[in-house]
């Protein structure tokens, strides 16, 4: 049987790179984190019911320095989850679809996931006395 040449699919030769398509792969990825994210709560619920000593480990892995990047970036992960579900919300609604608008709702949902991140972490800081 002859070889048939098929034509690629037109996205791969005519889309370029745009905030607005890495937003839509960047909530996916986003919520693969956080799916990943429910083994550390799972981790520090194992350590409360593990006693003291365990909790302590737990503890003194998540207020390491490490430890709190990884957690910072987490709570990243978290709130671009949530302001790009609710930019793929309005998007369903008929709305934001121009690409002028599209692109300053996409500007405006990472700097709202930024400013979200920041203050979770000044407050936490806060409550805790820390600052």
């Amino acid at each position: 049987m002859a070889e048939v040449e098929r034509p690629l699919s037109p996205h791969l030769g005519i889309w370029r790179w745009g905030l607005s398509m890495a937003l839509s792969i960047a909530h996916r990825a986003s919520g693969i984190a956080n799916a990943l994210t429910m083994l550390i709560i799972v981790w520090g619920l194992v350590a409360v019911a593990g006693g003291p000593d365990y909790f302590r480990l737990f503890r003194g892995y998540m207020t390491s320095a490490l430890g709190r990047l990884v957690l910072f970036g987490l709570t990243f992960t978290l709130m671009l989850h949530l302001c790009t579900g609710v930019r793929h919300l309005i998007m369903d609604t008929g709305r934001a679809l121009e690409p002028q608008v599209n692109r300053r709702l996409g500007r405006l949902v990472v700097i709202a996931a930024v400013v979200l991140t920041f203050g979770f972490w000044v407050a936490a800081y806060h409550m805790a006395g820390l600052i």
